[in-house]
């Protein structure tokens, strides 16, 4: 037999795995909905795990059969897709010939760099934030604060600036073009898992935002990327209305990853007037530490 005819070796084990725990799982306690047409298997459809998984379903049917291979990314999303338990979780890593990948890597400690933090104090009326891997919201000014959240008031592992536009309902709230704009983070996202795609903190975010969004499943599996650096944003805020303001993006030339964000209002401009009555409300001093490392 050539190369060229070889297959890959089936996998019966783990395709058994798979589709006993999706029997046993039904739509609604997975946040799907639970149609009145008959269902000619029990529980989940091959489908609707691959919809919360946010994979096709042609690569999903093919894991089932044993003819690929699932990688480390794609294992971490089938666990909270199928709300594994931690030894269903280790069986299914043992099934996949996936144990070599584990102890997960350390997590590597993202320190803001102290020029991006004078230049958050140096904005005084630009809300501004610094943005790390995946979208984490790694330092903020109080313009910032006082724009979208109390930063500080969230766990740090909730300060992620896409996991906020999809699961806090102010902030998602706020966004006068949210489809528009959350799925721009989406594509920004995906262009940034592809320097790093089997990072374990990248494949938990995912995870998590394929079960809770509909949306977040439909637009992770387009595979769109976007790297704009800028681009234009309307809000609604609750105490001063209307705002639409320039949102611009800055790298660190250090090579950490980490990006400015800071959003502005033409002069003279409604909306830049407004932002200068949020801002007049906020009485942190300069030089006030709002930042916190984290370790991912």
């Amino acid at each position: 037999m050539t190369l060229r005819n070889m297959k890959p070796s089936p996998e019966p084990h783990l395709g058994a795995f798979l589709r006993a725990r999706r029997a046993q799982l039904t739509p609604h306690e997975c946040g799907l909905p639970d149609t009145d047409s008959a269902r000619r298997v029990a529980g989940l459809r091959r489908e609707e795990v691959a919809r919360l998984a946010a994979i096709s379903v042609d690569y999903y049917t093919r894991l089932e059969q044993g003819r690929v291979r699932a990688s480390a990314s794609v294992l971490a999303t089938l666990v909270r897709a199928l709300r594994l338990d931690d030894d269903q979780r280790s069986y299914l890593y043992e099934l996949a010939g996936r144990t070599a990948d584990r102890p997960r890597r350390r997590r590597q400690t993202q320190r803001v760099r102290p020029a991006m933090r004078r230049l958050l104090d140096q904005l005084p009326e630009a809300p501004a934030l610094v943005l790390g891997k995946r979208l984490d919201v790694l330092a903020w000014n109080p313009a910032a604060a006082a724009l979208y959240t109390d930063f500080a008031a969230l766990p740090a592992d909730r300060r992620n600036y896409l996991r906020l536009m999809f699961t806090d309902p102010a902030i998602r709230g706020m966004h006068q073009e949210w489809a528009h704009d959350a799925r721009d983070a989406v594509a920004a996202l995906r262009m940034e898992a592809g320097a790093d795609p089997d990072d374990p903190e990248l494949a938990r975010l995912v995870g998590d935002l394929s079960v809770q969004d509909a949306d977040f499943r439909t637009w992770w599996a387009e595979h769109r990327v976007n790297g704009a650096a800028y681009g234009t944003k309307r809000y609604r805020h609750r105490l001063v209305g209307d705002l639409t303001l320039d949102c611009d993006t800055w790298a660190s030339p250090d090579g950490s990853g980490q990006r400015l964000m800071i959003l502005t209002a033409e002069p003279g401009s409604p909306s830049h007037d407004a932002l200068r009555i949020l801002t007049s409300w906020t009485g942190e001093e300069p030089g006030t530490d709002r930042t916190e490392d984290l370790a991912r």
